[in-house]
């Protein structure tokens, strides 16, 4: 089971285990952080779900889709290595992965 870490709007960390086959967020969403609201449910439709992903995995995440760059390009909090965490799946080559989840637009 790949590793994940969290790190929350108010700056605790903390590492979660992942189950086969599920999302950043599904992972977050079903590991109690409430501050992700992921209101499209993984549609890749409203942004919600933005995080900050650590800078070391950004080139062992699937290439960002048009789509998904569309949606962070309306937020006020998009840096260069965001994403919108219901488009990472994870994997074994992910283990260990830091995210921080953005601050709600």
């Amino acid at each position: 089971m790949p590793r994940l870490v969290v790190t929350n709007r108010e700056g605790a960390t903390s590492e979660i285990e992942v189950g086969d086959g599920l999302t950043v967020m599904e992972a977050i969403r079903d590991n109690g952080f409430d501050e992700l609201l992921a209101l499209c449910g993984g549609c890749c439709s409203c942004a919600t779900c933005h995080v900050v992903v650590d800078p070391a995995f950004a080139d062992k995440l699937p290439k960002i889709s048009e789509d998904e760059d569309d949606l962070l390009e309306s937020s006020d909090h998009r840096v260069a290595t965001s994403r919108l965490s219901c488009q990472i799946p994870l994997t074994a080559d992910l283990d260990g992965l830091h995210v921080t989840i953005a601050p709600e637009d």
